[in-house]
């Protein structure tokens, strides 16, 4: 019998989601039974997914985040729907993605993973929401908290945002005791840095995996073809760096790429 897998992500859509897709069609691909769950935004549209919440109650967890913070603490009616879905398809592989982004409430969720579920869990990280008390970028401002004991973030105002209260000393202790113990759970990096990260976090009992995002080398590759040097106006003698980012921002590099030009 084929195995079943089951995805779960907050987007379909953008970078994460594609990564979920690309995983999903060669899944499917190699005979693979696969769903994918996800939580807002569009669907793909050649690959089967399924929405587990509708516009209200994305709203709804954004604007609690916003007044009470603890970003990914509610969401409690669409999770336990997808969890009698996940017990109804009895994968033998869950593969997380993206857990955070109002759509899942991140308790419930663990609670089933570790009580009811028997397989293989996969997590892939994106970014180091996973193990700090609110922010998903720390390394932007230097903050080393995260390596002890969140308190008195200085990024409330950044995502996922928070307008009155700080909480994340307790979000920080809540999530460690969420996010640990659980058994067949491996962790998937995409970067050495993040995995470097990640064995200073309390999530370093686990096992983790360092999977580069991958990308298809038969149109990003080095070539001798001078086309796009005649496009942009681009001397002979100059080297040409690509850089991807969606969007480009500051803390995506753009300032560093200004600095590479010159």
């Amino acid at each position: 019998m084929n195995k079943k897998i089951v995805q779960i992500n907050s987007v379909c859509n953008g970078s994460t989601g594609k990564i979920m897709g690309e995983i999903e069609a060669i899944l499917s691909k190699n005979g693979y039974n696969v769903t994918c769950f996800y939580g807002r935004r569009k669907p793909f549209k050649d690959k089967s997914c399924e929405k587990i919440c509708n516009k209200f109650s994305v709203f709804l967890h954004g604007i609690f985040t916003l007044l009470f913070n603890y970003h990914g603490c509610y969401s409690y009616f669409t999770t336990k729907k997808m969890i009698k879905k996940l017990k109804r398809i009895n994968p033998d592989i869950i593969h997380l993605h993206n857990i955070h982004g109002y759509y899942v409430n991140y308790n419930l969720l663990f609670k089933y993973l570790k009580n009811d579920f028997n397989g293989k869990v996969y997590w892939t990280l994106h970014d180091c929401w996973s193990f700090t008390g609110h922010c998903a970028y720390f390394d932007y401002i230097k903050c080393n908290k995260w390596k002890e004991h969140c308190n008195h973030c200085p990024q409330l105002k950044t995502y996922p945002t928070s307008l009155f209260f700080d909480t994340s000393y307790n979000e920080y202790k809540l999530k460690k005791e969420t996010f640990t113990n659980v058994n067949n759970l491996t962790i998937i990096t995409p970067s050495k840095w993040l995995k470097e990260l990640l064995k200073k976090s309390y999530l370093n009992k686990y096992k983790i995996k360092l999977i580069n995002n991958g990308i298809n080398l038969q149109v990003f590759r080095p070539t001798i073809d001078k086309t796009i040097y005649k496009k942009y106006n681009i001397k002979a003698d100059k080297k040409i760096i690509l850089g991807d980012a969606s969007p480009w921002s500051k803390r995506k590099g753009f300032d560093d790429f200004l600095k590479l030009s010159k």
